[in-house]
């Protein structure tokens, strides 16, 4: 099973776990993934840890802790979240002692800060402070207000997973400011090297809104589209990727130390069972990019997963092609698109809300 994961690994696509958990982490699991699974990173948000914590016997002691101390429902979180990324940041050390920009553990800002590009900057200094590891990465939304967040952030060191990215647009507008982010660390005398970032453009949620929209068309040139439009969205995307690094601008940078903020294809878990479980992985192999995996999706590729070679660059042609017929057909990609982000902002906040509750409801039992 692992020998089709590591032909993945082979062909520059780094695999990382989108789940994290105190019981993967004290019982070996997650050690257990990385030596035998080619795992090299974790993603974390804040639904993954309402499911851990939830399920999980091993946060009760910290909880029971925490509510003697008197402290409220956000710093039980920051404390129970904070520690298991730290946790997690020390499995994943090796790793990242050994790679340029593997190794890396992912930690999200409040959600509900989306819109808000200062109080975005504060919680990200805060949880790069607590975690204190430098193989963590701060989870940062692409929103517009967003940016500057990035790249202020960027330019103090602290290291960003940008999330939330649909439009090869916003992609263009992240890439931007994590390499001003880079110039202005520069101009301060930081060392480049030790800044690391990947761009996590979002897939499944791509086609779920498509196809839905296509359904409601219901012509037979509508139906051939289905499925189709996340991966053109994310070829294009590492099109511009490749030309943005190919650019002096960049150049100038790599050579003052600076690494590249990899695109990293996230949401790749198939929503559509009529797709196949690998599909978002399949179609996405090309070097010097990341896909992080529910755990179902990558127990499916170690299944049954295929690696034929390089199946994004040299697409863009056929990519375009795919967002040609879509307008034809009536698809408005730029609608979509709008719809993405306000969902993927809403999802965020509703996801947060679902952790908030998870932890008062353990510190209400912890307190009984």
């Amino acid at each position: 099973m692992t020998d089709r994961l590591k032909a993945l690994a082979d062909a520059g696509v780094s695999i990382w776990l989108d789940d994290l958990s105190r019981e993967r982490i004290e019982t070996g699991n997650l050690a257990d993934l990385v030596k035998e699974k080619s795992v090299v990173g974790v993603t974390t948000n804040p639904t993954i840890f309402a499911g851990a914590i939830a399920n999980g016997e091993r946060y009760d002691d910290q909880v029971r802790s925490l509510v003697a101390e008197g402290a409220p429902v956000e710093k039980v979180i920051f404390a129970l979240t904070t520690d298991d990324v730290r946790n997690a940041c020390d499995v994943l050390a090796p790793v990242a002692d050994g790679s340029p920009s593997d190794g890396r553990v992912s930690i999200e800002v409040e959600p509900d800060l989306a819109n808000d590009t200062e109080g975005t900057l504060a919680s990200a200094q805060a949880l790069w402070k607590a975690v204190d590891r430098p193989n963590v990465l701060i989870k940062i939304p692409a929103t517009l207000e967003g940016l500057p967040a990035i790249t202020a952030a960027i330019a103090e060191g602290i290291s960003v997973n940008v999330t939330l990215i649909f439009s090869i647009e916003r992609y263009r507008a992240v890439m931007d400011a994590y390499l001003t982010g880079l110039e202005q660390a520069r101009e301060s005398g930081l060392d480049l090297s030790t800044i690391q970032s990947v761009a996590s453009f979002f897939v499944s949620r791509v086609d779920s809104e498509v196809d839905k929209r296509l359904n409601a068309i219901g012509t037979d040139e509508a139906a051939a589209l289905k499925g189709k439009a996340a991966v053109a969205n994310a070829r294009l995307a590492y099109g511009a990727f490749q030309e943005v690094h190919d650019s002096d601008r960049w150049r100038a940078l790599a050579e003052a130390g600076a690494h590249a903020q990899r695109p990293l294809w996230a949401s790749t878990g198939v929503k559509d069972p009529a797709y196949p479980d690998t599909l978002y992985v399949t179609e996405l192999v090309v070097a010097d990019t990341v896909n992080t995996m529910p755990e179902k999706t990558m127990e499916a590729f170690a299944d049954h997963g295929k690696v034929t070679g390089d199946t994004v660059t040299g697409k863009a042609a056929e990519a375009q092609e795919v967002f040609d017929r879509l307008a034809d057909v009536g698809i408005d990609f730029d609608d979509v698109l709008l719809v993405l982000e306000q969902e993927g902002v809403d999802k965020f906040k509703k996801s947060w809300d679902e952790l908030v509750e998870t932890v008062r409801g353990q510190m209400d039992a912890s307190a009984s």
